[in-house]
Formats: C-alpha cells, structure tokens, sequence
C-alpha cells in the first residue's frame, strides 16, 4: 500500500498490479487481430465467431484483469510462501492485495481472512494514520459486500436493494452489514473535519454514508445510527411524496437474470406486435439472452431455440434492421475499459425471420480489426435508405483505436469509412448518438470521450463530418459517459443532454450531508432552434452528483415530455448509490422522484429500456443489473408502471424509401389540452447511449383523447405524411407514403400471467 494513498476507486486494484508486474503480459487477445480478413459465409462467419469467443472465454483467466483468476492464485501461492510469523510492511501489502483481489473475485470468505491478517499486520508496517483508515474502509467495504451477498443476492425480494431500504429488503443475515457499521464507524472518530487531508474525507464522508446504509439493512436507521454520523431522513425522500411507487417484478417473471454489467434491448424480435427483451453481460463467459414476450404475460428463455449459444460478452447491445428485410438485428459491443486486452470482435447478428439468428460479422466486413468499446449507433447518414453503423472505441496510450464508420453498401455488407468521413476521433469514447441538430436533413454525430473533449461532428451532406463542438459550446464535460439527442422541451429543437462520469459516493454523501463538494457537473444543452445551444442543466434542476452509466428516456407519466434514468456507480463495491429517476415538469425542470417511485436501486445499474411490455400505454422500465468483478453480480430489474391515468398512441413507423426501421424520422404530434393546444415530438431510435427502447414509439397525450394532427417527416425523400383526427390509447402502423394507417390490435397483459 502506497503511503498516504487516501481513498480512490483504483487503490485496491493498484496495490495487486503493483505487485504483480513484473509477471504480467502485454494483455494481447489471441482471439483478435488488426489484418483484413476475407469475406466468408453467413454460416461461416458464425462459426468462427464462436470460436473467438471460445478462445476469449478461455483466456480470461490470464488476460482480464477485472475477471481472471491468475492474480487471485497468484497472490495466494506468494502469501502461502510467507515464512512462517513474517512481519514487516511487504507481508502487510501482500495479505492486503490478496485479501481485495478474493473480495473481487468473489470469494469474499478467504478475501476477509485475508484483510483481517493485514489489520493485524498494521503496526508492524508502520503505516500512517490515512493508510490505517483505508485498510479499515476497505474492510468495512468487504464486510458489507458479503451483507448483500448473504442477503439481496441469495434472498432477493422486489425490494432488495432498493433505497430507503425497508421491508423484506432487511437482512436475516447480519454478520456483514454488523462488522461492517464497526469499522466504518472507526474511520468516521479517527477522522477530524477540520484537519484532515482532502483523500481522508474522502474515506470519511463515503463512511458516512455506508454506515447509514448499513444500519439501513439491519432496520436500525435511524434510531440506532450515532447522532453525531446521521444523514438525516429527509434526504431519503423524493422532491415530491405523492409519486406512485413502480414495484420491482422481474423476479416474479423469471426476468431477473444474475450477471455481471451488461446491456438490454426491449423490442419486437419475431413481429407478433409483442416487445421481447435481449440482455448481455461483460462476463466473456456469459450468455447472450433472448427472452421471448409469450403474449399472456410471461416470458420464456429462447436463447437457445433462436441459435444464439455460445454467443458471449458485450457491455452493450443495441438493434436495427440493417438489410431492410422487416426483421430486427442485433449489434454486440465487446472489449470496453480493457484496453489492450478488450480487442474483441463485436457481432451483428442477423434475424433470420423464422425465430433464429446467424451471426454475420465477418461475412458483413465488420470483422476486419477489433478495438474495444460499450458503444455505437445506428444512422442513415448519406439518406441513401440503408443503415450506417458508428463505432465509437477507446483510444489510449496504451492502444491506438480509432472510431469506426461503417457505411452501409446496400447488399448485406460495411466500408469502414471513418478516415475519410473525419470521425475517427481518437478518444476515450463512452457515448455516441445521432441527431440532425440543425434540421438540414442530414444526420449529426455527438460523441463521448472519457477525460477528452467531446465532438459534435456535423454532417455536411457530402460524405465528410466537421466537428463543430468547440465553436458550438458543447464539448464538455470532459469526464462524460452516456449522451443522447431528445428534444425535452418539445419545442421542435434537438436538444443533447451530455452526462457527467463524476460524482463518486463520497461526493454523493456530502451532498446528502448538505456539505459543498466538487464534481464535474452534467451539461443540458438547450437547443436554440439556429443550430446553436445553451447550457441548461441549472435552471433545469440537474446540477447533482450523478456517475451514471447505463441510462436511458420515456415518458413515465405519459404527459408527453421525456423522464430519464440514470443507473449509477463504479467498479467499486463501495459504490453504493442510488440509481436516479428524474421526471420532466413539462419542460420547466426535472424533479427527483427516486426515492418516492422505488427506482433508488443500489446495485451497479448498466442497460435501461423504457418499453409497454403490458401494452397498457405506459413505459414500464427494465435495466440490466451488476457490476465490474465476478463478486458484484446482481439480478435484472422491471420496474412496473402503476398507471397515471393520461391518454397514449402508440406508433410503428415503415420506411419503404427511407430505412424499414425508419430511424431518423421525426414525429410531431398536435394535440388540445384543457381548451389549448399544443405540440409533442419525438425523433425515432432507441434512446440512450446504453440501453435501447423500442423503436415503435409510445407517446403519452396527458388529457387528450384524441390526436388533432399526426405529421411524420422522413429526411431522406423531406416529405411529410399527415394524418387528422386519431383516436387516442391505440397502437398504429404507419407506412411511408401510405395515406392510411392500420390499427395493430394488442391485448393488454398482466405481468406474470394470469392470477
């Protein structure tokens, strides 16, 4: 342990790379390579991406350093060859490193045995009076990860983990959460406010907030929690008490798959009009899950039936259409935050139409060389009625990947023309999305880059990007993650809501505490109908410490304007903090409804979708759940909606010049509303930059019972259909061109079937 190594989330990790360099190897995958490969067959091309994810699979062991098992044997094998009552500083940060690399691997037992002896060993390494708090954070840490282990993970209920905790959420088992409390509680008296460095109330403050939630877990908050380390119960509440509580079901449907972090999907994968679900997992040994909508309610697991086994990995997946054939497919992104080692190859995997899938990768030429990344986006760039795909990798100094611009080639194929396009941006990229910012017709590109401006690439109708984002305002925060164009306000005007990747729990707990902390704030970029912008986020409410991930929009009350949901955290298991809900005030602000609408879930939240699953009108949300290391796996959440008793039309849109999928078409739907008009759009794709909503568009209407008039406008021809006087609270396919629309008759389900 470095001296005076305060608190951060890499510490732990550092102490066991530290150790073990000069052992380590370039990180280089096997499975993975940077020449040209030749086209080959659909079926040829699934095969072999099953052996490299074979290969990956196997390798993981050495190769990942957030999953592989060396480093655990490893450090067993170096403390085991102690001399017997060795002391000293080395011993010391030997159990130390062992002890964390076992709480990561999952096998918290030996990990706390571990820790243990190093407490024990403190006094003969001399360590000050910071690191002494550290090594008594990161016990309190373990203790408490093996509370949720012994409880939220092997008893899970719909309420588990869910902040205020309460309920069946209380744990049986209370030797974590106990031990935990002791030594968090001795980090918080060996810490004073006034003398202590910035990296001990760091430790201090995110022990705050841990020990609360600890005695929260044993139903002891707040009576049996010290006065003196209380956060009080009011910053436990929502902005507003009166919002209905969505519960939790994905238990209840089978649905609460327990993996690592991964992405979801919610669409209609075989067209019987009912929305299925897709999830992945970063685990390189995890299975790619498709979950069948059986129409009556339940699910069922297909994964099996559609041809997908052996199809592992991905931090993130999204869908499309991208050979216009009426069938969704499915884009995996693998290889994120791994650096060298995550040269992964991504799959598209092509929907056969007969409830099977193949993946197409390399026949498709989007094989050729594998970067790591979580993130890409679909687009028709060049308006020419195909799909293009942007890439966005993590370029470091450890590893040169640039981003990828797949042009789509109309016959099932991809150039990759980020060069000559000017997108290869060369950053750390964690988001990307699409948006004609300034109404042209023509696609804009926004990306993410973690630690590095951010790029708003303007499409100049000619092949070629120009980034604009410096001249425009809206290249921060430099620390940013998930991203996405809406138009929030429903003015007409594109706006970009840009998050910010800060907000560690420490900085949550002062904000709880009501102290001042330093973060990098979100940035809401108002659209201001000139192609310009303003930053918002202030005067809308959102200046609060986030450190969001998987996220994603709908329209959770169904009075037309856009909510979000932020899932929160880091690889850290001291990385307890809400998931964030925050509702739209009819473009006047956001409210936090966290607390009050039950979504304050605790465990690392990643892929989010806001989809009808019942076909009721309203946005249920599902997320994907789990975090970074074997140890920190959690259940899937579905967050049912109870209704808000507003008015909704559903819209399936086809294009037949345009892409099929019809992404990039606009939707203005006008409405009368208590004697008064007004307008609501939408621009159609999958939402967010991690985690995808249907592509057919459920918009909520308030008080209307009826649309006055529906106009869809399709970039690539600039025509617009209209259509008058629409029944509201159904669902309808519109056609391009087509002067009617059809109804989709639905029948409303009861989640988890029939009583």
């Amino acid at each position: 342990m470095q001296r005076n190594a305060g608190f951060c989330v890499a510490c732990a990790a550092l102490v066991v790379v530290l150790i073990l360099t000069a052992g380590c190897s370039d990180g280089s995958d096997p499975g993975s390579g940077s020449q040209v490969t030749q086209r080959v067959s659909r079926s040829e091309s699934h095969a072999r991406m099953l052996t490299d994810l074979a290969i990956i699979a196997r390798n993981t062991a050495t190769d990942n350093p957030y999953h592989g098992s060396k480093v655990v044997k490893e450090l067993k094998q170096r403390v085991d060859g102690l001399p017997k009552g060795a002391v000293g500083r080395d011993t010391f940060e030997l159990n130390f490193a062992a002890g964390e690399a076992h709480v990561q691997h999952g096998d918290l037992k030996n990990g706390i045995a571990y820790l243990n002896r190093a407490y024990e060993l403190a006094p003969g390494a001399r360590l000050s009076s910071e690191e002494t708090n550290f090594l008594r954070f990161r016990i309190g840490v373990a203790y408490l990860r093996l509370g949720e282990t012994e409880n939220c993970c092997a008893r899970n209920t719909p309420d588990s983990c869910i902040l205020p905790i309460r309920n069946d959420a209380v744990h049986t088992r209370v030797e974590g959460s106990t031990k935990a409390i002791k030594y968090f509680e001795q980090v918080i008296r060996a810490t004073s406010d006034a003398d202590s460095p910035p990296e001990a109330l760091k430790i201090y403050y995110a022990s705050r907030w841990l020990l609360n939630l600890a005695y929260m877990t044993l139903g002891d908050y707040p009576d049996k929690v010290p006065p003196e380390f209380l956060i009080p119960t009011r910053m436990f509440r929502s902005e507003v008490n009166d919002f209905p509580r969505f519960v939790n079901i994905a238990l209840k449907l089978d649905l609460n798959t327990f993996n690592l972090a991964g992405g979801a999907i919610v669409d209609d994968f075989d067209n019987d009009g009912y929305l299925d679900i897709v999830t992945s997992t970063w685990d390189s040994n995890g299975q790619l899950r498709l979950f069948a909508n059986g129409a009556d309610g339940t699910f069922s697991d297909r994964t099996e039936k559609a041809g997908l086994l052996g199809l592992f990995g991905g931090l993130n997946i999204l869908q499309t259409d991208y050979d216009n054939d009426g069938n969704l497919d499915i884009l995996v992104l693998r290889g994120a935050w791994l650096d060298r080692a995550g040269r992964h190859p991504n799959s598209l995997i092509r929907n056969n139409g007969d409830g099977t899938f193949t993946d197409v990768t390399f026949a498709a030429g989007l094989g050729d060389v594998h970067y790591p990344t979580q993130t890409g986006a679909w687009a028709d760039y060049d308006n020419d009625g195909d799909l293009d795909l942007f890439v966005g990798n993590e370029h470091s100094q450890k590893l040169t990947a640039p981003c990828q611009l797949f042009c789509n080639n109309g016959d099932g194929t991809f150039s990759d023309v980020a060069a000559r396009a000017g997108v290869e941006n060369f950053g750390y990229t964690k988001g990307c999305t699409w948006g004609d910012f300034n109404a042209d017709g023509f696609p804009d590109l926004y990306v993410s880059n973690y630690t590095s401006p951010n790029r708003l690439y303007k499409n100049n109708g000619n092949g070629t990007f120009t980034d604009v984002a410096p001249a425009l305002g809206v290249d921060r925060p430099i620390r940013s993650f998930p991203t996405w164009f809406w138009d929030y306000d429903n003015d007409g005007v594109l706006d970009l809501f840009v998050s910010s990747y800060t907000g560690s729990v420490d900085q949550l707990a002062a904000h709880y505490l009501e102290q001042s902390t330093n973060y990098e704030q979100p940035r809401l970029y108002r659209g201001d109908g000139n192609g310009g912008f303003e930053n918002v986020a202030r005067q809308q409410g959102l200046e609060y410490p986030m450190l969001p991930m998987g996220s994603n929009f709908g329209d959770l009350d169904n009075d037309g304007y856009l909510d979000f949901y932020l899932g929160t955290g880091d690889p850290d298991y001291a990385s307890l903090m809400p998931n964030l809900m925050f509702v739209n005030r009819r473009g006047k602000g956001f409210t936090n409804v966290t607390m009050a609408g039950g979504f304050g879930h605790l465990q690392k939240g990643h892929g989010v979708a806001f989809a009808d699953l019942d076909n009721d009108g309203d946005a249920d949300v599902f997320q994907q759940m789990g975090g970074a290391y074997l140890g920190d796996k959690y259940g899937d959440a579905l967050f049912e909606n109870p209704g808000f008793g507003n008015h909704w039309i559903g819209i399936k849109l086809v294009g037949v010049t345009s892409n099929r999928a019809a992404i990039g078409a606009r939707i203005h739907v006008e409405i009368e509303e208590d004697g008064s008009s007004r307008s609501i759009y939408r621009h159609v794709n999958s939402g967010g930059s991690f985690g995808a909503n249907p592509l057919r568009q459920t918009i909520g209407l308030g008080g209307a019972e009826r649309v006055r008039k529906l106009s869809i406008f399709w970039p690539r021809t600039g025509r617009t259909q209209t259509f008058h006087d629409i029944v509201a609270d159904q669902v309808i396919r519109i056609v391009e061109d087509e002067k009617k629309f059809t109804k989709i008759g639905l029948r409303k389900l009861l989640l988890g079937g029939k009583p």
